[in-house]
C-alpha cells in the first residue's frame, strides 16, 4: 500500500514537472502570444501597381522616412503583370497614412532588362534604401531580364545602381549587418539559366546567395568593396503563377550562420563562417525539412532569435528553433479558401515591428498590409 502511495506521488511530480516544462516551451514559442490580426492599409499606389513582395522598416529618421515606417514594394503592375512593377509604397504607423516612397523608371538603362521589383529591399541606419528588380517586359519569364540591385536616397531619388554577372534576379528578402558606415548585405539570386514557364519548366540548380560589402562615405551613397558568393546550386524554377520559386528568405543568427529558404527543397539551410568565407558552401546544412514547411519564402528572427518562415503554399507562418532544427509552431495568417490549399500563394514579405511585440506581412491576394500582434 505504501508502495502505491510512493508511486503516486513520483507520478503526480513527474506530471507536474512535464506540465510545467510544456508551459515554459509554450512560453518561448513566439506565435504564441499573437493575438490579433489587423489590417492596416491597402497597398496600391494611384499607379495601380499591385502585388506586394518586399517589406522594410525604417531604423532612422532621414527625408521622407521616420522611425519605424514600413515600406512595401510592388512587383505587379496595374494590369497584374509580374515583374513589372516599380513602386514603393511608405505606410506611417504614427499616422496611419501610406504615402508613395519612390516610383522608379521602368526602363532604366542600368538595370538589364528594367524594374519589376522584388522581395529584396531593406533600409539602412544611414537612410539609403536597397531594392532588387526581378524584371519582365510581358509579365512571363519568356521576357526575363538579370535585373539589378538599386540604391535610393531617403528622399526616394535614384542614386545608384549594381548588377554584373553575379546577379541575375535578386529575388530574396535580405539579411542585413549593418554598422553605419560599414555594411554587410546578402541576397539571393534566382534568375540564373531560368527559362519560359511554358509546359513543366525544368528545376535549375543555379542560384546563389551573395554577400555585398559596403562602405558608405558621409554624404555619399554606398559603394561595394567586394562581392562573394556565399552559397550557390539552390534550385530555381520559372513558374506562371508566382514568376519564379528559388531561395527567398535570409536570415542572419548567433555564430556567424546564414540561414535561408530553400523553397524548391521544402527546407531551411544553415550556411556556416557566413560573414568570413571567400568560398560558397554550396547549399549548406539542412537545419530542417518537410514538417510543417510548404514552400517556405521570407525568413525573420524574432527577438529570442527563432525563424519564422512564410509558406507560399498554404497561408501559414512557422516558427523554427535554429538551435536544434525543431519546428516550433504554426499559424495560418491567410486562410483564405479561394486558394487551395487556403492562402496557396498569398503571401510573401515578412517583417518583425520595431518593438519586438509582433510582425508584419502582405497578403496578395488582397493587397493588404496587415500587423500580426
Amino acid at each position: 500500500m505504501k508502495a502505491n502511495f510512493t508511486q503516486r506521488r513520483l507520478a503526480a511530480a513527474l506530471a507536474a514537472l512535464l506540465a510545467l516544462a510544456g508551459s515554459a516551451h509554450a512560453a518561448d514559442v513566439f506565435l504564441a502570444g499573437i493575438k490579433k490580426h489587423t489590417v492596416l492599409v491597402n497597398t496600391v499606389p494611384d499607379n495601380g501597381d499591385q502585388n506586394p513582395y518586399a517589406i522594410a522598416v525604417s531604423p532612422t529618421t532621414a527625408g521622407k522616412l521616420k522611425t519605424g515606417d514600413v515600406l512595401v514594394d510592388n512587383f505587379n503592375n496595374a494590369a497584374n503583370l509580374q515583374g513589372m512593377g516599380s513602386t514603393i509604397v511608405n505606410y506611417h504607423p504614427d499616422s496611419k497614412q501610406m504615402s508613395l516612397f519612390a516610383q522608379i523608371p521602368r526602363t532604366l538603362e542600368q538595370c538589364p532588362g528594367g524594374v519589376g521589383l522584388s522581395t529584396a529591399m531593406t533600409v539602412l541606419k544611414s537612410g539609403w534604401v536597397i531594392v532588387g528588380s526581378t524584371p519582365s517586359n510581358d509579365g512571363t519569364t519568356d521576357t526575363k531580364g538579370a535585373g539589378c540591385l538599386m540604391v535610393l536616397d531617403s528622399e526616394g531619388k535614384l542614386a545608384d545602381v549594381w548588377s554584373g554577372p553575379d546577379i541575375n534576379d535578386p529575388w530574396g528578402n535580405m539579411a542585413v549587418i549593418d554598422n553605419g558606415d560599414k555594411v554587410t548585405l546578402f541576397v539571393s539570386n534566382a534568375g540564373f539559366g531560368v527559362g519560359s514557364a511554358k509546359g513543366t519548366p525544368p528545376v535549375v540548380n543555379l542560384a546563389t546567395v551573395l554577400r555585398l560589402e559596403l562602405e558608405i562615405p558621409a554624404g555619399k551613397p554606398p559603394k561595394i568593396v567586394s562581392r562573394t558568393v556565399v552559397a550557390s546550386g539552390f534550385g530555381e524554377q520559372a513558374d506562371k503563377g508566382v514568376f519564379l520559386i528559388g531561395p527567398t528568405g535570409l536570415v542572419y543568427g548567433k555564430d556567424d550562420k546564414l540561414y535561408v529558404s530553400d523553397a524548391l527543397g521544402n527546407r531551411i539551410s544553415e550556411i556556416w563562417d557566413a560573414t568570413t568565407r571567400t568560398t560558397s558552401a554550396g547549399i549548406g546544412r539542412t537545419l530542417t525539412h518537410d514538417g510543417l514547411l510548404l514552400r517556405p519564402l521570407a525568413l525573420t528572427a524574432t527577438p529570442q532569435g527563432h525563424l519564422l518562415a512564410t509558406n507560399g503554399s498554404n497561408g501559414k507562418v512557422v516558427e523554427i528553433d535554429p538551435a536544434t532544427g525543431e519546428q516550433l509552431a504554426a499559424r495560418w495568417i491567410d486562410a483564405n479558401k479561394a486558394q487551395t490549399p487556403p492562402g496557396n500563394g498569398d503571401l510573401f514579405g515578412i517583417a518583425l515591428t520595431p518593438q519586438g511585440d509582433g510582425f508584419y506581412y502582405v497578403t496578395d491576394d488582397n493587397n493588404n498590409l496587415v500587423l500580426a500582434k
